[in-house]
């Protein structure tokens, strides 16, 4: 009896591991699990013809990734082409030699892979952080300069591209805007293991960043997270240095809760849900955490923000996707109910996709938020 008990807890133990590992994995390369079935070019506009799937036949703007390394924009009417196939009008004069059929390819909501492609202006710089030196872009406002700025983060396997369809919105409503990297993230300095702690250590990263931010002369800052990244913005929000200044944070798909969303995510691959929580001693443990190849322990609890009471009220945007399958919407919607500063906008999108179906009412909802708190010149 007691062998089978140990065998058990052996096994459960090795299972939390396995998840825990999965959770805070560097950053791999990305994977081109479609293929380009054909490309019409009859027409006033290229259609790129592919297979249907959950993802290529939702309607909304998208980019396709080619394994050349070129990206193709794709507008966002979907065609009925075929038995199980779609066509997606490309949405960009340039289009990639490589683009021809039977070419790999990855489907993104991440739309402009560049600043230049958003038509934005940015100047390189860095940020001295504890890893070592972060780049980040410095984007100024469309038109006159304020001491409002904002500080724009990624999430956890994403790129900071893709905080570029918010940066658009800033820019308007007259914000400096400073796009950040951090530690492990693909871009920002490797450190270790290169596996994140899933902003335990990431937003003393973005904490330099602010601090850079009032160096150069910030007055207000508004925090813009994407998934982990909003994490890392409420983190930061409670932190003496950074409170002090700050005017808002606009949530994108936030993780609120590191325990509950890993255990979903257990659930949507075929396990049951409780078996994520077998990865949070992993994850908290001091000793677990060096094991599992990580500069330092995570301790989850301090990223349950649903539950937690938040010590200043900040006025919060929340956009979040209804049918969010990594983030769970029902936090988003617990974490609104539980704080009066929190204005929730739902949309019906996955995870960090809510400006992809309709780009131009996702911009107004954001850009009268930010008129609500006097951002730009005064």
């Amino acid at each position: 009896m007691l062998g089978a008990l140990a065998a058990l807890s052996l096994a459960f133990g090795g299972l939390g591991y396995v998840i825990a590992r999965r959770v805070t994995a560097p950053v791999g390369p990305r994977r081109f699990d479609l293929i380009v079935r054909g490309v019409d070019d009859s027409g006033e506009t290229p259609v790129v013809i592919l297979s249907r799937t959950a993802k290529t036949e939702v309607v909304g703007k998208f980019n396709l990734i080619l394994e050349s390394g070129a990206w193709v924009r794709l507008g966002p009417e979907v065609h009925d082409v075929g038995a199980g196939l779609v066509g997606r009008d490309v949405e960009q004069s340039d289009v990639p030699p490589s683009l021809v059929p039977g070419v790999r390819a990855s489907w993104s909501g991440i739309y402009f892979r560049t600043p230049a492609d958003a038509g934005l202006h940015a100047r390189d710089v860095e940020t001295i952080t504890s890893a070592g030196p972060a780049p980040a872009w410095l984007i100024p406002p469309d038109e006159h300069e304020s001491g409002d700025w904002a500080i724009h983060i990624h999430g956890l396997g994403s790129s900071r591209a893709g905080t570029l369809r918010g940066v658009q919105v800033a820019a308007a409503a007259g914000l400096t805007s400073l796009v950040v990297t951090y530690r492990n993230d693909g871009e920002g300095p490797r450190v270790g293991s290169g596996r994140s702690t899933l902003g335990a250590l990431e937003t003393d990263d973005v904490d330099s960043a602010v601090r850079y931010a009032l160096e150069q002369g910030a007055r207000r800052i508004i925090l813009f997270g994407w998934s982990m990244g909003g994490a890392i913005a409420l983190q930061l929000a409670s932190r003496s240095g950074v409170r002090e200044h700050l005017a808002g944070i606009v949530l994108e798909s936030p993780i609120l809760d590191w325990v509950e969303t890993i255990k979903a995510n257990c659930a949507r691959a075929g396990l049951a849900k409780w078996v994520g929580a077998l990865a949070v001693p992993w994850l908290n443990s001091k000793t677990l955490s060096r094991i599992l190849g990580l500069a330092a322990p995570v301790r989850t609890e301090q990223f349950d923000r649903v539950s937690a009471e938040m010590r200043s009220s900040f006025p919060i945007l929340l956009i979040h996707g209804t049918a969010d399958t990594s983030a769970p919407f029902e936090l988003a919607r617990k974490f609104a109910q539980a704080h009066r500063s929190v204005e929730l906008a739902a949309v019906d999108s996955d995870h960090t996709l809510t400006w992809n179906p309709e780009p131009g009412r996702w911009r107004a909802r954001l850009s009268l938020w930010l008129s609500s708190l006097g951002t730009g010149p005064t």
